[in-house]
């Protein structure tokens, strides 16, 4: 499913830790890797970008062969000059990429994105998946033996199937299916409790169908849970219980300033995850530039 990598660059640790990832699917599906450097319309994004060369891309690639294993790896470098969101969409529709992958800053909660409002505006705009990785994420082997998948039964939530369950059937990691009976503005009372069993229904019947797709696609191992509380903070829980490697989520279709699938969970979850966060966009979206 992913025979085509992008890592966009600007030289910062954020950069290096997403290349490593896009290294290690590269390596396991067999991908290219297109290394793209925006010289930015308004001026440099990051102070400590600094390169010999005509090319920015090319001395970044060179600068990881010291650590990342690049033996072996087709690996394309690729400037342009522009919007670095908009060079980054362009590009990856031009080029027919399959998958993005970011990285982001290393601090969470309310704090920016690295590269400004970049990665953030890639995950909400890309046709295709979008990988984030934190700037402080360890360096070294990169592995996704445990994916984590939220659902909901959504369209969005299903659209992260495929990719969750393309990787996994790849490489034999064992998927874990979770959804969240999101309780908050419950009383408790007899209508109250009716309604959460209808809720865990709703929640029993997305996991369970979720299951059955990653079966038809070859997944071997796949455990599921039903979980109560609020959504991100449940799903946070999960990675640590399930000792994931990835979190893969589905984000609303609609683009602009529209919200998240499940509202704000996709952002939180991106923002403040300790793994790799896979953002799937609903196939519905529209160009929301």
């Amino acid at each position: 499913m992913f025979d085509t990598i992008l890592v966009p660059t600007d030289g910062s640790p954020g950069s290096e830790r997403a290349f490593e990832v896009a290294a290690t699917l590269a390596s396991t599906h067999d991908a290219t890797v297109h290394v793209l450097s925006v010289v930015d319309d308004h001026g440099p994004t990051d102070d400590d970008w600094d390169y010999d060369g005509d090319s920015p891309a090319a001395a970044f690639i060179e600068s990881q062969a010291d650590h990342v294993d690049t033996d072996g790896l087709s690996l394309t470098p690729v400037v342009r000059e522009g919007v670095v969101h908009d060079e980054v969409l362009d590009y990856a529709d031009d080029a027919d990429i399959d998958l993005i992958v970011m990285g982001t800053h290393g601090r969470t909660g309310v704090r920016r994105f690295l590269l400004g409002s970049v990665t953030e505006k890639v995950v909400r705009l890309a046709e295709v998946p979008v990988l984030s990785v934190k700037a402080d994420a360890e360096p070294g082997t990169v592995s996704f033996d445990d994916i984590l998948l939220p659902t909901d039964g959504s369209s969005g939530a299903a659209a992260a199937i495929e990719p969750a369950g393309a990787l996994a059937s790849e490489t034999g990691a064992t998927v874990h299916l979770v959804s969240v009976v999101d309780t908050r503005s419950l009383g408790i009372d007899v209508g109250s409790t009716v309604i959460v069993d209808e809720l865990e229904s709703v929640a029993t019947d997305a996991v369970e169908t979720a299951s059955d797709r990653l079966s038809e696609m070859g997944v071997e191992t796949i455990e599921t849970a039903i979980s109560h509380g609020i959504p991100y903070r449940a799903i946070l829980a999960a990675i640590d219980e399930a000792d994931a490697d990835l979190v893969v989520v589905g984000t609303h279709g609609r683009t602009g300033i529209d919200r998240y699938l499940l509202g704000s969970v996709a952002e939180k979850l991106v923002r403040t995850s300790p793994v790799p966060v896979m953002t799937v966009r609903a196939p519905e979206a529209g160009d929301g530039r």
